[in-house]
C-alpha cells in the first residue's frame, strides 16, 4: 500500500528489470493480470495497481477523471524510484494510462492501450455515446440502487457477453472479481470512472492538439458477443490515432474484450515483441 495524491493506493509488485506497470479496467482488479504477470516478471520490474476506486485501494468520492488518476499512479512509480517505466492499460484503466502518457511523456518509454476507445473520440460505429453500460453507468445513483445485492450477476453479464472464450474466465474467477466489486463503496467508485468520461473528454480533446509521440500499441478484440460480434477492426486503433503520431494497431484474434485472460499466451508475445524482447528469456 502506498500514500499518493491524498489516497491510498493497493499495488502488488514482482520480477527485477525495467519497470511495467500493468493497468486493469472494469470490472476487474490486479487479478485480471494473473497469467500474464509470470511471464513478464522474468525480464521486468512488474507493478500492478488497483486503480483508486478498485480493489483494496481508497475509494474517494472524486478524482477519476484520467488527469487525477494518472497522477495517482505517477506518485506510485515515483515514490518505487522509476523515472521510467513501460505502460500496459485494459478498458477504464487506457485512459489512466494515456492521461499519465500526456502529463508525463518523457516518464513512459512505450504505452500499451488494451481494448479501450478514448471518451471524446468514440469512433461512428461505436455510436456517439457508446454502449449502453457508458449512459446507465454515468446516470447519478440509480444503477447503484438496482445493482446492490446482485454485483455478482451484473459482472458476470460482462464476462460472458463481452468475451469470445467465455471459459477463460471461471466460475472460481468472478467470485473473486464479485468479491472486490461487492465490498463497500466498490461499485459506486467504479461507476464514477464512467461519470468521469465527459471531463476525460475535454481533456483528451485538449490533450489531442499536441499528440503523444512515443510509440503506442494498441490491441483490440476481434469478437463481441453482447455486441453483435465481429466489431470493424479499427475502431480502438482510430481512437488512439486522434490522440498518438506512432501507432500500431493488432486485432487479437479468437478473443474477446478480455485479452489478458483469453489470449495471454497472444497478448505475452505482443508485448515481448513490441518491448524489444522476441523471447522470454534474458
Amino acid at each position: 500500500m502506498a500514500s499518493v495524491n491524498g489516497i491510498q493506493i493497493h499495488y502488488v509488485i514482482g520480477g527485477k528489470g525495467d519497470p511495467v506497470v500493468l493497468l486493469h479496467g472494469f470490472p476487474q482488479s490486479w487479478y485480471e493480470w494473473r497469467h500474464i504477470m509470470p511471464s513478464l516478471a522474468k525480464n521486468y520490474t512488474v507493478i500492478v495497481p488497483h486503480l483508486r476506486g478498485f480493489g483494496d485501494s481508497s475509494k474517494p468520492v472524486t478524482g477519476y477523471d484520467g488527469k487525477t488518476t494518472a497522477e495517482d499512479i505517477y506518485q506510485l512509480t515515483s515514490q518505487l524510484g522509476f523515472n521510467q517505466i513501460l505502460l500496459v492499460a485494459h478498458d477504464v484503466g487506457g485512459q489512466t494510462a494515456y492521461s499519465y502518457a500526456t502529463a508525463h511523456p518523457n516518464n513512459v518509454t512505450k504505452l500499451v492501450i488494451m481494448d479501450f476507445p478514448f471518451p471524446g473520440f468514440l469512433p461512428p460505429e461505436f455510436g456517439e455515446n457508446g454502449p449502453w453500460w457508458f449512459a446507465f453507468q454515468q446516470t447519478p445513483n440509480l444503477p447503484e440502487s438496482l445493482v446492490e445485492g446482485k454485483e455478482r450477476e451484473y459482472i458476470s453479464w460482462f464476462f460472458k457477453g463481452l468475451a469470445y472464450n467465455p471459459s477463460a474466465i471461471t466460475e472460481e474467477d468472478i467470485d473473486i472479481f464479485a468479491n472486490h466489486f461487492s465490498s463497500p463503496g466498490t461499485m459506486r467508485a467504479a461507476f464514477e470512472h464512467f461519470r468521469a468520461f465527459p471531463v476525460d473528454a475535454e481533456q483528451n480533446k485538449e490533450s489531442a492538439k499536441t499528440k503523444i509521440t512515443m510509440p503506442v500499441l494498441v490491441l483490440s478484440g476481434d469478437i463481441y458477443p453482447a455486441l453483435g460480434g465481429d466489431l470493424p477492426q479499427d475502431i480502438m486503433l482510430s481512437s488512439m490515432q486522434a490522440l498518438a503520431q506512432n501507432v500500431q494497431g493488432i486485432t487479437v484474434p479468437l478473443s474477446g474484450h478480455w485479452i489478458p485472460e483469453e489470449r495471454p499466451d497472444f497478448a505475452i508475445d505482443q508485448l515481448f515483441k513490441f518491448f524489444g524482447n522476441s523471447t522470454e528469456d534474458n
